[in-house]
């Protein structure tokens, strides 16, 4: 008996630990995905996917931080604040990271306003890059985000999408 409740223990200790993890960043993603015109839900998913809420991480193609954050969106962001002061390690910084991230996001999403799903897009955009989504954008597939993401011919993009979309979906009741 003491070894199974150690157990059940051990297992909500590990819960508690990333929940805890998960909902550390709750309150600044809702004040920087609001700045920026983007549903924190969605904000948060990205962070699940991208870093597991791990501020620190570093992906294998340079990217950084929580939204692992790209030099070249970092200094979009940067330039467009006008900021010269701007140094790409600087997006470590959990509230930096949310907004260069934030900012990057919600402007590629803005691309495909005219579409049924412009996140689903965007989230592509993000993952895959410009070229791509156009490349990915014919016929019905325009406008329809279905036919878009079943003629994605790139796997891990299109399962990238689609495990943020339905995480978001999961957490949008935390920020009612």
């Amino acid at each position: 008996m003491l070894v199974g409740g150690l157990a059940i223990t051990a297992g909500w200790w590990g819960y508690g630990k990333r929940y805890g993890r998960e909902r550390r960043y709750d309150a600044l993603i809702r004040e920087v995905s609001r700045q920026h015109g983007l549903p924190p839900a969605l904000v948060k998913a990205v962070i699940w996917r991208e870093s597991a809420f791990r501020v620190g991480a570093r992906g294998g193609a340079g990217e950084l931080g929580l939204m692992q954050v790209t030099e070249g969106a970092a200094q979009e962001w940067a330039d467009a604040r006008r900021d010269r002061e701007f140094r790409f390690e600087n997006i470590l910084d959990a509230r930096t990271n949310l907004h260069a991230g934030c900012f990057y996001l919600a402007k590629v999403t803005r691309r495909y306003l005219r579409t049924d799903h412009p996140y689903a897009y965007g989230l592509a955009d993000y993952n895959a890059g410009r070229g791509n989504v156009l490349r990915w954008m014919q016929g019905p597939g325009l406008t329809n985000a279905a036919v878009f993401l079943g003629d994605v011919t790139y796997p891990g993009t299109r399962e990238y999408v689609q495990s943020i979309l339905g995480r978001a979906g999961r957490y949008e009741g935390e920020f009612r």
